[in-house]
């Protein structure tokens, strides 16, 4: 049994211009609670459809501190928003307090987005999407399914795109921050995963569930993920993708089956599947701290 209510979400936005001219507002989201933070996930996830696509947003401030965002998205932003409100959601019991509904979804948006859940600077920032899986499985909020999946292979790949491409990234000018990315990049690069080759998505698409975080594997030497989302299964079974979409310039859900969605883009080379963990483990990984 679902459990539907109205929320009126205090949602903290930090604008363009910086930390000391931030601004509050109230916005309405009609949410269908599910039964799993997966579920809501979804429903959630469906209330930003055709909010537009902006990159970039979280590098807006001279230091390194907490963004919100909830009027345009990138891929990873819209996931950790989603996941965020999803897990305040099922959290706090009275949605009508508004801010102890402020204070938990920033607290598990800091939680999704930051290494450990502390913000230390830009290289604590969980820039590489299989850093972001690696250290939010550590803290019990997700798990990498893939290696159950039919069709997986297990492979190792170097990654370096951030240290090879510093003049997209400034805050790489600092040697410091330099040093702590690289370092980064060299422990994933020693790291085997398990991934799902485009050619056999179809092949695992029945053991995909509704709301799992689905990340497409990059094609390019030294990039881990090219893209993520969250899948959604049609009425004919078929699992699509919902994302926040470069190439539409919007949060959409993929015309297509993930499994033709990925063929049909030569940039990416297959998955990677997180799936969020049951409300009872992420209970108890609250309450020891983690």
């Amino acid at each position: 049994m679902t459990k539907l209510f109205t929320g009126f979400f205090l949602l903290l936005l930090t604008p363009f211009i910086g930390q000391a001219q931030k601004t509050t507002y109230l916005q309405s989201l009609t949410v269908i609670e599910g039964k799993t933070t997966a579920e809501t996930a979804v429903n959630i996830g469906r209330q930003f459809l055709g909010r537009p696509y902006l990159p970039h947003t979280l590098d807006v401030n001279p230091d390194e501190q907490l963004v919100v965002n909830t009027r345009e998205f990138d891929c990873t932003t819209y996931i950790e928003t989603v996941l965020a409100l999803s897990l305040a959601s099922h959290d706090v019991a009275d949605k009508q307090n508004l801010l102890l509904f402020e204070q938990t979804f920033q607290k598990y948006l800091t939680k999704l987005r930051y290494r450990n859940g502390r913000i230390d600077g830009y290289a604590s920032r969980l820039h590489y999407f299989s850093d972001w899986l690696r250290d939010n499985e550590r803290k019990g909020l997700v798990a990498d399914v893939t290696h159950e999946l039919a069709g997986k292979m297990s492979v190792a790949k170097p990654v370096s795109y951030m240290t090879t491409a510093t003049y997209k990234y400034p805050r790489l000018s600092d040697s410091t921050v330099y040093k702590q990315i690289a370092q980064t990049e060299a422990s994933l690069s020693q790291q085997s995963f398990s991934f799902v080759p485009k050619k056999n998505i179809a092949q695992a698409e029945a053991q995909l569930r509704e709301g799992d975080i689905i990340m497409l594997t990059a094609a390019r030497p030294g990039l881990d993920m090219k893209h993520v989302g969250i899948a959604v299964r049609y009425p004919n079974g078929r699992i699509h993708l919902m994302h926040a979409s470069s190439d539409l310039g919007a949060v959409v859900i993929t015309s297509e089956p993930l499994s033709d969605y990925v063929l049909w883009h030569k940039n990416m080379s297959g998955i990677r599947v997180a799936r969020l963990r049951s409300n009872r483990i992420l209970e108890a990984s609250i309450v020891q701290g983690n």
